[in-house]
């Protein structure tokens, strides 16, 4: 399977239940709740281009690449995606990024991490797209972030 297109999104949630009910939440959010997520790594192939979100089927086996942090009272947590095409042949490459931050150092890093990758593959990139959410969870509650660039299998 090669997608034809993908889409970006991003959700954040906190429960007092639990941290699954928060990713779920999360999920939710991000309009991405009722599909079997299947994590991959982090090529864009040429020719898959970015689309608006759509609702995917229930129970649809979904690829997608996805940065979550889970977090306790008081902490704050963020997860950002970022991707870039490469100029010259039209594929793309995604970084993923979580962890115990705001929004500055989430985004720096995220574009040391995706910078890095193309300097691996010896590639020169485009304009840099960030996806993020960033959380201070709540007292007595457990907090989950996530962000996602969804494969499509059509375009």
């Amino acid at each position: 399977m090669i997608p034809r297109g993908f889409f970006v999104t991003s959700g954040k949630a906190y429960s007092h239940i639990s941290q699954l009910n928060a990713f779920d939440q999360a999920l939710k959010n991000a309009e991405i709740a009722q599909c079997n997520l299947v994590m991959v790594s982090s090529i864009i192939p040429e020719g898959c281009v970015k689309k608006e979100i759509r609702r995917i089927p229930i129970g649809a086996i979904t690829y997608a690449v996805i940065a979550r942090m889970d977090g306790i009272e008081g902490e704050n947590i963020g997860s950002a995606i970022s991707w870039s095409v490469e100029k010259d042949n039209g594929w793309g490459i995604v970084a993923e990024t979580h962890g115990y931050m705001k929004e500055t150092a989430l985004l720096e890093i995220a574009e040391w991490k995706i910078r890095e990758m193309a300097k691996i593959r010896e590639i020169e990139i485009g304009k840099i797209n960030y996806t993020y959410e960033t959380l201070e969870v709540p007292m007595d509650n457990y907090g989950c972030v996530i962000s996602a660039l969804v494969f499509l299998p059509e375009g």
